[in-house]
């Protein structure tokens, strides 16, 4: 299909389909079984067939549809291997291309939007998209004084299409749990409802990717292209290439894999120190590898891409999610439930342990201890299984925590930044990132002295815990929602470019 399915019923017979079919494929299953074929290749063939279906389906009406399922594609590391093999192709597609809209209706938008001689305002325009996602695809083009540039274009009806996906896609949660085990998806699909005007809005984009190309103009390690033109509807901004951060993923070398997320975790805590802005899509679709950093063209840059969703921080992170991460770094439990308590992590109903509290946050900032951690899909399970299991005391713990409304996006970013950084398997200095842009993180005596001087490699053990890059500290102090916050805090993600794409989605 190539054109956006506008008719709602059109669109939630589609969503019903995805629950529908995997009942349906359960019961092929069983037949199978019943005839004597192995449970276990039953069970392979079962989510291949599945995570084929969710991939058609999402992929194909875009809007909030293919949202969800790019928001879950950042999380796929938290899935248990056999359940995450079938899933990891499909969901990954969902970060690297859409079907595209028809060129007719890409020329009316823009005819409509900059003018029936909107020809004249670029020295070439290529019709076919370089990437397309969830609300809008680029166009790869040349602006009128030569600067190669980057054409979004939003599809039409993309905000009802999304609304109403979301509404459907809440309403059928519970039936679409056994498509992603583990996850709580009707806060994620809250969230992402929460975000759609903001997103629709390019005059917002506009504004929060010209704040942070200005600040980062020269900076040595991160490149955010300009905007060059925006109306409603279309965005233009100049276009970077590089390495697509999907193919580090894939086939980077353990150098490139390293740097991309030391500066994943740079962008992540620098950027609201020096915008007051977080950039709030943190997928892969969105980041590029640039050669050219400090140590020259074999060092390497990170290109930044779509500012669609931000959230608003003027003073930076808030200065209680650096104090009570090196609070309970230092083991001061009563002094970081009572934080925790003043910043509404733990309503004045509840009453918690303390040294529980603490039990259950410290590995939670594993990464934060040491002076360099690698993360990795095994860690991301292990943290995601001592969350989400009813039986474990985190669980149980998790439930009665509580995640105030102004960390709610800081706390899924964080850990949808977690998920890249271990999907990566990149060693990173998260501490040394801490320690220069998180308010709060070092005391008047510069902070902790930490036991750990060395790289800790987890890829498993119960230790390490959602994998909330530090930042989670309060947000993560409350890894709180706790349990699902795992899953259900994976960004959603409009701007999802292809290997050969480039700067565009910004």
């Amino acid at each position: 299909m190539s054109d956006l399915p506008r008719k709602a019923v059109t669109r939630t017979a589609k969503l019903a389909a995805l629950p529908l079919g995997f009942a349906g494929r359960a019961t092929w299953g069983l037949g199978k079984r019943i005839v004597g074929e192995s449970a276990e290749i039953v069970g392979r063939e079962l989510q291949q067939r599945t995570a084929e279906q969710l991939f058609k389906v999402l992929g194909e009406l875009k809007g909030g549809a293919m949202k969800f399922g790019q928001a879950l594609s950042v999380f796929e590391s938290a899935l248990p291997e056999e359940i995450a093999g079938p899933y990891r192709a499909a969901l990954t597609k969902l970060q690297e291309a859409a079907p595209p809209m028809p060129t007719r209706t890409v020329h009316g938008v823009l005819a409509e939007r900059l003018g029936e001689d909107w020809r004249d305002l670029f020295e070439e325009f290529e019709d076919k998209p370089a990437a397309a996602a969830s609300i809008g695809q680029v166009h790869r083009a040349v602006w009128h004084d030569g600067r190669e540039v980057a054409v979004k274009v939003q599809y039409p009806g993309a905000g009802e299409a999304l609304l109403s996906d979301l509404g459907q896609l809440s309403r059928f949660a519970r039936l679409l749990g056994p498509l992603i085990p583990g996850m709580d998806i009707k806060p994620l699909i809250a969230e992402l409802r929460d975000r759609v005007s903001e997103e629709l809005d390019y005059a917002l984009e506009a504004q929060a990717q010209t704040a942070h190309a200005e600040e980062f103009a020269d900076d040595p390690d991160v490149v955010v292209p300009a905007v060059v033109h925006q109306c409603e509807q279309v965005l233009v901004t100049e276009w970077i290439d590089g390495i697509p951060l999907s193919e580090i993923i894939s086939d980077g070398t353990p150098g490139q894999r390293d740097r991309a997320g030391q500066l994943l975790a740079r962008f992540l805590f620098s950027g609201p120190a020096r915008t007051g802005l977080l950039h709030a899509d943190p997928h892969p679709g969105n980041f590029r590898l640039l050669p050219g950093g400090p140590a020259g063209e074999d060092d390497w840059r990170l290109g930044v891409l779509d500012f669609g969703t931000v959230d608003r921080l003027p003073g930076g992170l808030p200065l209680p999610i650096g104090v009570s991460l090196r609070m309970t770094l230092n083991g001061e439990a009563e002094t970081v439930y009572e934080l925790l308590c003043e910043e509404g992590f733990v309503k004045e109903s509840i009453e918690l342990d303390p040294d529980a509290v603490l039990d259950y946050l410290l590995p939670i900032i594993e990464p934060a201890r040491v002076e360099a951690f690698t993360f990795s899909r095994g860690w991301m399970r292990n943290q995601a299984a001592r969350i989400a299991d009813p039986r474990s005391p985190a669980y149980q713990l998790g439930k009665r925590l509580n995640l105030p409304p102004a960390y709610l996006l800081i706390h899924r970013v964080t850990l949808s930044t977690i998920g890249v950084l271990c999907q990566l398997g990149a060693t990173v200095r998260l501490r040394e990132e801490l320690e220069e842009w998180l308010p709060g993180f070092l005391s008047e005596d510069q902070g902790f002295v930490s036991e750990d001087t060395g790289v800790t490699e987890v890829t498993g053990g119960t230790d390490a815990t959602e994998g909330t890059a530090v930042t989670q500290s309060t947000a993560g102090a409350a890894g709180v929602s706790g349990v699902t916050e795992i899953a259900g805090g994976p960004d959603d993600t409009d701007a999802d470019l292809p290997e050969e794409e480039s700067a565009a989605e910004a």
